[in-house]
């Protein structure tokens, strides 16, 4: 039997069909709850950070357990790229193990968080800018499930994943981002997950281990975080105006547009807030921001 039609039948089982009736309503009909959702952008870095325990997987535990309690999530993943904006809506999305020469431990995790076709739907109508395209094949890849499993262990909160259209310019993604705020006030934690330094043809593998950054890395996650911290989108969104360091830590831009979604979500009266603030093997930063309380 294979993984879906194993958690159907547990869900359909024993509970009797009223269980998979309660599954399917559990996002159904998102309401306003006069609350507004933090934003996160992610830094996720290597996929072993999904079964390490380490200073970057400790920082999203603690970081999901200082928010509410979401009613379902929405990622867009630096791995999910795409001709078009398309958006996942099967009831249980599979674990893709996206990447090649780790160790077997972790092609044997499974994160079997279920999906919501409900909010699958409210996204693709929130979004005007563009036609969204129902998606019934990817699933969960490391950008999302990497993450997820250490927030949120018992994989009982539904997660969407919304692709990135590799033909728009950086505008496009930050103003889809702003048609999809309508969510923060329904308890969807919107997550982007990517690096804003990321350059794996520069890592420094004579230091793997610990935390390490080149001098233009490391100088460029600051001037990043000053932007981001005075609201300052315009120069992010031109992020190619920001000197050699950019172009040198930006050398394609998947793994850093997944922050202009998570700004595009930023109201005027939200605070922005750092954690995982490091650089690891020379080119890569983990730096993850919060959006809102």
């Amino acid at each position: 039997m294979d993984r879906k039609n194993f958690i159907k039948s547990v869900m359909a089982g024993a509970a009797g069909e009223s269980s998979l009736s309660s599954f399917h309503t559990l996002t159904s009909g998102l309401k306003e709850n006069g609350k507004v959702m933090p934003v996160l952008f992610i830094g996720h870095g290597s996929p072993m950070n999904g079964i390490e325990n380490n200073e970057f997987s400790n920082g999203w535990k603690k970081t999901a357990e200082a928010l509410p309690t979401p009613t379902a999530i929405l990622v867009i993943s630096a791995h999910w790229y795409t001709k078009g904006t398309r958006v996942t809506t099967m009831d249980f999305p599979e674990t893709i193990h996206d990447f090649g020469g780790f160790p077997e431990a972790l092609y044997d995790v499974q994160y079997p968080a279920p999906g919501s076709p409900e909010l699958a739907k409210e996204t693709s109508e929130l979004i005007r800018s563009a036609s969204v395209i129902p998606d019934h094949e990817w699933g969960l890849d490391h950008g999302a499930w990497v993450i997820t499993r250490h927030m949120y262990p018992d994989a009982d909160i539904p997660i969407v994943q919304l692709s990135i259209d590799y033909s728009k310019p950086p505008e496009y993604h930050y103003s889809l981002g702003k048609e999809l705020y309508k969510l923060r006030k329904k308890g969807v934690l919107i997550l982007g997950s990517g690096n804003m330094v990321h350059n794996l043809r520069m890592i420094a593998w004579d230091k793997m281990e610990g935390t390490y950054g080149y001098d233009w890395a490391l100088e460029l996650n600051e001037t990043f975080k000053n932007r981001i911290a005075t609201k300052d989108h315009r120069s992010l969104i031109a992020y190619d105006t920001l000197g050699e360091a950019a172009k040198i830590a930006i050398p394609t831009p998947e793994h850093y547009l997944p922050l202009l979604y998570t700004l595009g979500l930023q109201d005027s009266k939200d605070e922005t807030s750092f954690f995982n603030d490091k650089a690891v093997a020379g080119s890569l930063t983990m730096t993850s921001v919060k959006i809102g309380r």
